[in-house]
């Protein structure tokens, strides 16, 4: 296929060739994959700048968006690719191999470097998630910066830089610039842009920007940093955001509160302690769907509002198809559970949608309802083709996993005149004080992708 970039992506490649550092925050279906591939191809083939080229993303975006593409665009087949995925000795045998190109999952990065006594010669390197580096005390950072200095050319790729906040921006810049921006060191960053938020006497559990930080931090990483949104560029389908509120029962609300005012909840068989606030975060939102884990991992049924109103949803929608994300095994086996018995009554397919082959049926039309998890399917699958309908039975706390799981669906290639995020949102729980968190993250992560915008001709492609 022929590749025809809009005006957005010819800048977005030279700034990538012009610039030894950079970071492309670039929303969800502007073909960060393709901008990058054509930029390496050419340092590759025509300045010769590059020669040995490492991408690490995630597994199912190595396979489904990095090797697809290679394998799609006529400009680029002369690129070879070595795939490093698989068991060790599979690994080793990609690496060992003549090719422009190697791709590798993140979570062999550390091996890669400390373990897979293979010498570590590439120039230039392609973050894909960049925010997956957003912990400096990761083992996948330590290892990266390591040999950071041996590399001429880096690339930071993401649609959500700043997930839960500046203070993740520290570690990612650190491995694009080793430090010439924001700091060599995060206690240096901390102290010069943060100070302590929530504390307990002399343990500080949480920082905030200082009132002028934010604009000091975009200021100091502008000259390697452009930021694009979809709907600046592209023809967008209209997103539409709906709750669908279901509400408890007297006697359901009370075990939730339960919960929520002790910390302990008496069953018959045995008690349930929540050990601390993110455990008891995650029981809430078990009971908000539907049940609780026990100590013991059993599972305690407690209602079926977000089932009954699933099933609401898919009547509404009249065979259309739906995707529909889930957060824990148990919301998995219960809605199973539930669509095995509609399928009793109507002409229904349902799969879960973590492997090629069911993504490939998704997207010609062939399942009825599909089942994401957002930390498998979060990330670089185009899901566009099969439906327009994304369902939000369980809610996560990640920004950054909700925005990309949307992105699944509203991204360039929709079909649609309008994509439907239907959340279903358990009343007075903390379903509601997620959608809050998630909302007030968001205005972080959007003042710093405005500050840097890129201003490039073109506007919307009709």
């Amino acid at each position: 296929m022929e590749f025809q970039p809009h005006e957005y992506q010819k800048y977005a490649i030279n700034f990538i060739e012009n610039h030894l550092e950079s970071a492309l925050i670039l929303d969800v279906g502007l073909g960060k994959t393709i901008i990058t591939l054509t930029a390496l191809n050419d340092l590759l083939f025509d300045s010769f700048e590059a020669h040995k080229v490492l991408i690490v993303a995630p597994i199912r975006v190595c396979i489904n968006t990095w090797v697809n593409e290679i394998k799609k665009w006529d400009h680029l087949k002369d690129l070879k690719f070595s795939l490093c995925i698989g068991d060790e000795k599979t690994r080793k045998r990609a690496l060992s191999e003549r090719s422009d190109i190697y791709i590798i999952n993140r979570e062999n990065v550390e091996w890669l470097i400390e373990k897979s006594k293979v010498r570590f010669d590439f120039d230039t390197i392609v973050l894909d998630e960049l925010s997956s580096f957003k912990n400096g005390k990761s083992k996948r950072f330590k290892a990266l910066n390591k040999v950071r200095p041996l590399v001429k050319r880096i690339i930071g790729l993401t649609a959500t830089p700043s997930s839960n906040g500046l203070m993740d921006l520290w570690a990612e810049y650190k491995l694009l610039d080793k430090g010439k921006r924001l700091g060599r060191f995060i206690s240096n960053y901390r102290q010069s842009f943060f100070e302590p938020d929530k504390r307990n006497q002399e343990i500080v559990f949480s920082y905030k920007p200082l009132p002028w930080a934010k604009k000091a931090i975009y200021k100091l990483i502008e000259d390697i940093t452009i930021s694009m949104k979809s709907i600046d560029h592209l023809k967008m389908p209209r997103l539409i955001i709906n709750d669908y509120p279901v509400v408890l029962s007297e006697k359901e609300f009370e075990i939730y509160d339960a919960i929520r005012q002790n910390f302990v909840l008496e069953f018959e068989d045995k008690d349930i302690t929540i050990a601390n606030a993110g455990v008891l975060s995650s029981k809430l939102l078990q009971i908000a769907n539907g049940g609780i884990y026990k100590n013991d991992g059993t599972f305690e049924w407690i209602h079926d509002k977000k089932l009954d109103a699933l099933e609401d949803i898919m009547e509404a929608a009249n065979g259309k198809p739906i995707l529909v994300a889930y957060w824990f095994k148990s919301d998995l086996e219960r809605i199973e559970n539930r669509l095995k018995k509609i399928r009793d009554k109507t002409d229904i397919s349902f799969e879960i949608l973590d492997e090629p082959e069911s993504i490939e049926k998704w997207n010609k039309g062939e399942i009825s309802v599909g089942l994401i998890h957002p930390q498998s399917a979060g990330h670089g699958l185009n899901l566009q083709e099969g439906g327009d309908v994304l369902v939000w039975f369980s809610l996560t706390w990640s920004l950054e996993l909700y925005q990309q799981t949307i992105g699944r669906l509203y991204r360039q290639g929709q079909k649609a005149s309008s994509v439907a995020v239907i959340r279903i949102i358990g009343s007075g729980t903390i379903d509601e004080d997620v959608i809050k968190a998630l909302d007030k993250k968001e205005r972080t992560q959007d003042a710093l992708i405005e500050a840097v915008k890129a201003h490039v001709k073109g506007g919307n492609r009709q």
